[in-house]
Order: structure tokens, then sequence, then C-alpha cells
């Protein structure tokens, strides 16, 4: 029986699921939150600009919604990760925004692209599974 991972992710929230073949449908494994790429940036920084080490050079600014973006999607290349090296699947179709998407690309290891047997740029987080899996049914068959 092929398995097929379908992460549904956005900068702030991913639901992974599991589709074990035609007319299986979907069923959710997991659930990953990251409220910080929700908050304000002036609540993720603080007051003054840090330099390094002393060296009296300062920082480059950077976007702190940016930053905690990228975190988020290195814990979901780690998940992918895992699941990977488990055999818990053999194919991962992955659904986000085109922003989030390079984020992520720039992330996951050679071998979980490999898998990767359909990208969509789409932000299908806030779907319900039932209208999810309509939106999925040109893509993956569930």
């Amino acid at each position: 029986m092929s398995i097929t991972w379908i992460m549904v992710a956005n900068a702030s929230h991913a639901k992974l699921f599991s589709n074990k073949g035609p007319n299986q449908g979907l069923e959710l494994i997991k659930e990953l939150e990251h409220p910080e790429s929700r908050e304000k940036a002036a609540e993720l920084v603080s007051d003054r600009i840090g330099n390094y080490a002393g060296s009296g050079s300062y920082a480059q600014p950077t976007n702190p919604k940016e930053h905690e973006a990228e975190r988020f999607a290195l814990e979901i290349a780690h998940e992918l990760e895992q699941g990977r090296v488990s055999n818990a699947y053999e194919k991962l179709v992955v659904v986000t925004s085109a922003h989030f998407m390079g984020l992520l690309n720039g992330r996951i290891s050679q071998q979980v692209k490999g898998k990767i047997s359909e990208s969509i740029n789409k932000d299908y987080t806030h779907l319900p599974i039932k209208e999810l899996t309509g939106q999925l049914a040109n893509h993956v068959f569930l």
C-alpha cells in the first residue's frame, strides 16, 4: 500500500494528513502551530539593536515575522525528514503559499524533495477536511 503525506501549511499553522490510497480519504496525523508568526513585529523584537560580541558593528535589521516563518519552515522540514527516515510515506504533496513554499524548499533535504509528487501554491489551512478533499481531488486520488 502506497502512503501519501499531504502537508497543508502557512507561516503559522500546518496540518499533516495521510492518504493510504484511492477512495481512502484524508486522515489527520498531526497539527503544528507557530503562534509567534502571528505576533505583531513590535512584539517580537527588543527596543535596541544588538552588536556582534562587542565588535562595534551592529546587526542588520531583520524582519522578525520573516524570521519566525523561517523557524517554522525548519520545524516542518524536520517533521517531513523524520517521516522520510521512518518510511512513513512514499509520496509527499505540499500545499502552501508561494512565499512559504520558498522558505520550506530552502530547508528540506534533497531526499524529501525527491518524494514530492505535487506542489500546490495555495493556503488551504483554514478549510475543513471535506472542502480540502474537494480542492485536492484534481491533484491526488483521495
